[in-house]
Order: C-alpha cells, then sequence, then structure tokens
C-alpha cells in the first residue's frame, strides 16, 4: 500500500493542524493506521493508532486529550487533527499500516510508511 501525508506546516502554540494520509494500492480497510512522529536528533515515537474500523484507538500519554485520530475507509484516508500544539510537538509526522495485528505501538509492527510531513509549532 501506498501513503501519502500531508496537512504539516508551521503553527503558533496552541493552534491547529489536520494531518491527512491518503492510501492507495491495497485494500485499505485490511490495515490498522499508525500515526508516528520523530524530532531532529530523537528516535521516532508513537503518536497514534486505529484498527481497521476505527473500533480500537490509541495514544501516546504525551498527546492525549489533544489529538484525535479518525479513518474513512470509503475515502482512503485517515486523519490525525491536531489541537493546542505545543513546541514539543514540532517534529515530521509519519503515517503507516499494519497489516497483523493494527494496534501495535511498535514502528517495527508496521509494514508500509508515508513520506512524512513537517509539523513545527512556534513559541
Amino acid at each position: 500500500v501506498q501513503l501519502q501525508a500531508s496537512g504539516g506546516g508551521l503553527v503558533q502554540a496552541g493552534g491547529s493542524l489536520r494531518l491527512s494520509c491518503a492510501a492507495s494500492g491495497r485494500t485499505f480497510s485490511n490495515y490498522g493506521m499508525g500515526w508516528f512522529r520523530q524530532a531532529p536528533g530523537k528516535e521516532r515515537e508513537f503518536v497514534a493508532l486505529i484498527n481497521w474500523n476505527g473500533g480500537t484507538i490509541g495514544y501516546a500519554d504525551s498527546v492525549k486529550g489533544r489529538f484525535t485520530v479518525s479513518r474513512d475507509n470509503d475515502k482512503n484516508t485517515v486523519d490525525l487533527q491536531m489541537n493546542s500544539l505545543k513546541p514539543v510537538d514540532t517534529a515530521v509526522y509519519y503515517c503507516a499500516a499494519d497489516g497483523s495485528s493494527g494496534h501495535s505501538r511498535l514502528p517495527q509492527n508496521y509494514d508500509y510508511w508515508g513520506q512524512g510531513t513537517l509539523v513545527t509549532v512556534s513559541s
């Protein structure tokens, strides 16, 4: 499956952004989807996950209550609504597809990755 992330940009602290990931090539509803991020000099970290039908959703503690993940299997998209952004949220954000469990927080369990979209939050 091919993934294309979009929606990143520059925003002031306290602002909002909505990231979107468009999938193509395989049956989208077969995959759990995840969002990860990687800040400069840091390892890639889990942000959010949603299983194939949206019945299982999970968030990193650092974003819980501020970020919301959703998916539309008819449009083959998964979105990440990010509110109350903080400078520590600055990173390249990646969407990824998991063809097995659908609810893993480990990047090594994801089979396909998008190219990433940069989110910069200024103070």
